[in-house]
């Protein structure tokens, strides 16, 4: 099965096959992670592949363009993107965009933020979190 995957980085539409997400691919691009150090935008081709196929623990912020606290809460989860790379997969869902999305995975309020581990959910936690809070929540999984 083939993906497409946007870069977090310069934003290029990388295709990848889904067996290939654990080997860590780098964007054809920039040529930097595709998987480490920024969130990667998800979509519904491919939320369901990256969650099984990552071998790192998955989180996912379920959120929206128009939503305050997606907002404010944003450059919390990009932060701790960089400072865990390599730990922990941080994925962006824009219900708004994708609102299949916010169906299949049964999102009722944003944001939510959502932990996955070998494609299945561990855990959900609704409302933006401090970094502090964040952290502390992120801890519990790795």
């Amino acid at each position: 099965m083939s993906l497409l995957i946007e870069c977090p980085h310069c934003h290029v539409t990388n295709r990848l096959e889904a067996n290939r997400l654990a080997e860590s691919p780098n964007c054809g691009g920039c040529h930097r992670p595709l998987f480490l150090g920024a969130p990667v935008p998800a979509n519904s081709d491919n939320l369901a592949a990256i969650l099984k196929w990552s071998k790192l623990p998955v989180v996912v912020d379920f959120w929206a363009p128009w939503c305050g606290p997606c907002q404010s809460f944003a450059p919390t989860f990009t932060a701790a993107a960089e400072s865990m790379a390599g730990k922990v997969l941080f994925i962006k869902a824009d219900t708004e965009a994708q609102p299949a999305l916010g169906q299949q995975y049964r999102v009722r309020s944003i944001p939510t933020l959502a932990v996955f581990d070998g494609g299945v959910e561990l855990e959900r936690v609704s409302g933006a979190l401090s970094a502090g809070q964040f952290k502390a929540w992120l801890m519990q999984f790795l």
